[in-house]
Order: C-alpha cells, then sequence, then structure tokens
C-alpha cells in the first residue's frame, strides 16, 4: 500500500484526534491478556443488537459507553438535547451503501453484491487508501479478524465514521 503525504497527514491527525495514537501504542509486551480478549470477543455477539453494549467478561459486566471508555481514557460525554451516548447514536445509524462506497473507494468503484443485489463487502483493492489505512488499524485494534481482504457493511460502517470524524465515545 502506498501512503502519499497527505493522505498520512489526514490519517495521523485523527489518530491524534482520538488518542488512539497513545493507547494503541502505550501497552507493555505481555501486558494484553489474550484469553480476556478472546472472551470478550466471543461473548460480544448478540442476536437482538441491543443498545448500549454490554459484555459479560469473567463476571463482569462490561459496558461499552463507560468501561471501554475509562480504558482508553476518553470522556463519556451525553451531548445537551440528546438522550444517547454517541456510540449509541453512532450504532443506530444506518448510512446509505452508495454514501459509504463514494467517500471509501477509488472513483466509480464500490460495493461487491451478493446474490441478491444487496452490498455485501468492499474489495481491499477498491478502496482508497486512507480507508485501506483505517481498515488496517480496525483489523488489527479495533476489532481484530484475520481476514483482510475485504471489509464488510459494518465495517465500511466504521471506517467511513473514522473518516467523517463522527464521535463514537470509543476512542
Amino acid at each position: 500500500m502506498v501512503i502519499y503525504h497527505t493522505e498520512f497527514d489526514e490519517f495521523k491527525e485523527e489518530l491524534e484526534r482520538r488518542r488512539w495514537d497513545e493507547e494503541l501504542t502505550s501497552f507493555e509486551e505481555g501486558s494484553i491478556d489474550v484469553a480476556i480478549v478472546k472472551e470478550f470477543y466471543a461473548n460480544l455477539y448478540d442476536l437482538e443488537d441491543k443498545s448500549p453494549k454490554q459484555v459479560r467478561v469473567r463476571g463482569h459486566l462490561i459496558k461499552f459507553d463507560d468501561a471501554l471508555n475509562t480504558f482508553l481514557k476518553t470522556p463519556v460525554i451525553i451531548e445537551e438535547g440528546e438522550t444517547l451516548l454517541a456510540y449509541s447514536r453512532f450504532s443506530l445509524l444506518r448510512p446509505d451503501p452508495q454514501e459509504l462506497a463514494a467517500k471509501l473507494c477509488i472513483l466509480g468503484r464500490g460495493f461487491e453484491l451478493n446474490a441478491n443485489g444487496q452490498p455485501l463487502k468492499i474489495l481491499r483493492k477498491n478502496m482508497t487508501t486512507l480507508a485501506q489505512t483505517w481498515s488496517v488499524l480496525s483489523y488489527s485494534n479495533l476489532i481484530p479478524t484475520s481476514h483482510t481482504s475485504d471489509i464488510t457493511l459494518d465495517r465500511a460502517k466504521l471506517i467511513y465514521g473514522i473518516i467523517m470524524k463522527m464521535e463514537m465515545n470509543l476512542g
């Protein structure tokens, strides 16, 4: 992947604005318990997709809107006139796939469609350099996965939200 100077600057600025540069690089070797992280992700799936998100790990209830933000040193703030936290509002967004593709893809490229003609994934080769850069960070640090050749609609929404500087209260 080639990162041009201005694209890297935009990536770096957003990484620093969210303070992910500090938190994602400050762990000492062996300080992360992989078993606990795996348990967190294993228990994350929720058929009803309720908000705010919460997960039970080792008998403790972990709420996305407070425990993770405390760990990441990002304050949880309900904005004036709002009833939900930024992460909960972000989770409820259903952006138009064409809008996502326009921001994340090279001109003229977009989502691969499933058999029903619904957006399925964006191939890495069809993404802009900036979207590829954020997808790599998301694979390894935000929502770990070993499948890195494309991004799903949900991951596209996350990357779109980052690029558009949407508040998520998660970093």
